[in-house]
């Protein structure tokens, strides 16, 4: 890896969009994702004609909205001309994924100016719709047959966690509670709604132990980023931020596959590799967004990634360790729990959110110590991670 980094060009992040994430009924894909472009070129003054090639991160927008060719459908609204547009799927981490190809093309010295996008819009279908199209991710030979949906497995992960860890249901709930204050505090977050223990406890069971508290929500959404090289940076923005590594591994599809069911070896790797890109420890990332599509995933996560030892997530977000006050920052976006997850979105969407914390522009939930941030983002039940890492501008 060291060798093949010495060749590579570092990279910056120059421009970051959004749109909300929620329930949108008189909007299309296209438009949502078209939104979220405009919002990143305007961040940074970016005409569409100086884009060199477009990453667009999706799930599942044909069996969501019917439309395939995602890319050049989206790419050519957005005003980019006669480049190269192509879609990346890898289930819940295919913006994650994009990202990471995109960074790959500038680091190399393919390109020089290279947005990427993440899209879904999944409540143009029935919710028994939506889970069936989100369980096309898993093992569709053996959990599909089963009849196995992501609540029932992450439910079974959770239940493993508490047989071998002493996790609760409490440390799930506590979870629930702080992303839901912090999304209360995002303008842009699906729910906006503060919750108490005692709600989240007591919340309508969805798979035991998970209740609809512990899962992450259907939502409409995009996000969006402009990448150049870092010595580029600084002709188009001073509020840039330094991608210091962007690792993506995988692991097995099926759960039953899988050594321990309480652990992720594809975030570990992930992590590790990025770690190791960065130069850093993960006692030295100040704040991170985490793949929290249920609260287990979360406390998995945290342990995985080094911020905690193995069984200890759980008390460490009881203890308020992972609040906005807390010495290790956790989805202050309010996480999928509380902000939405729009599949394709969540991982450009947490990485505008980390940038967003890095110049200090996160308002009520900007945390105090913001110079290196870390996005997870996670695919089916851990068969893909992409771990990135980002450095403020200096």
């Amino acid at each position: 890896m060291d060798v093949i980094l010495k060749y590579m060009r570092p990279v910056a992040v120059i421009g970051i969009g959004k749109t909300a994430f929620g329930a949108f009924p008189d909007r299309d894909l296209r438009s949502l994702a078209v939104e979220a472009i405009r919002h990143a070129m305007d961040d940074t003054v970016i005409a569409p004609l100086e884009v060199q090639a477009f990453y667009l991160g999706n799930f599942a927008g044909p069996s969501f909205v019917g439309q395939n060719h995602l890319a050049p459908y989206v790419g050519t609204a957005a005003g980019f001309e006669a480049i190269p547009c192509t879609r990346i799927e890898d289930a819940c981490a295919s913006s994650g994924s994009a990202f990471f190809h995109a960074w790959q093309s500038v680091a190399a010295g393919i390109y020089d100016v290279v947005a990427v996008a993440g899209v879904e819009k999944m409540t143009s279908q029935t919710t028994p719709r939506v889970t069936e199209i989100l369980a096309g991710a898993g093992d569709m030979s053996g959990e599909g047959r089963a009849g196995a949906t992501f609540p029932a497995l992450f439910a079974m992960i959770a239940r493993r966690h508490m047989y071998q860890y002493g996790t609760t249901r409490e440390h799930l709930a506590a979870v629930a509670v702080k992303n839901h204050a912090n999304g209360a505090k995002n303008p842009l977050a699906h729910m906006r709604k503060v919750i108490t223990l005692e709600q989240a406890m007591a919340g309508k069971p969805i798979s035991d132990p998970l209740t609809v508290y512990d899962c992450s929500l259907i939502s409409d959404g995009a996000a969006a980023v402009i990448l150049v090289p870092l010595d580029q940076a600084k002709r188009y923005t001073s509020r840039f931020a330094r991608v210091l590594a962007v690792a993506q591994t995988s692991d097995h599809v099926a759960l039953d596959t899988k050594k321990d069911i309480t652990e992720f070896p594809a975030v570990r790797s992930a992590g590790e590799k990025a770690y190791q890109m960065a130069g850093l420890r993960p006692g030295e990332i100040d704040f991170a967004e985490l793949h929290d599509c249920f609260t287990i995933a979360e406390i998995v996560a945290s342990e995985d990634l080094g911020f905690v030892e193995k069984g200890q997530g759980g008390p460490f977000a009881a203890g308020g360790c992972s609040a906005i006050g807390g010495p290790k920052p956790i989805n202050t976006s309010g996480g999928l729990k509380s902000k939405g997850h729009p599949v394709g979105a969540t991982g450009v969407g947490q990485i505008c959110d980390i940038v967003m914390q890095l110049r200090g522009d996160a308002g009520e939930r900007q945390v105090a110590r913001h110079r290196i941030g870390l996005a997870q983002n996670l695919g089916g039940s851990g068969a893909t991670c992409v771990v990135t890492i980002l450095e403020g501008a200096q």
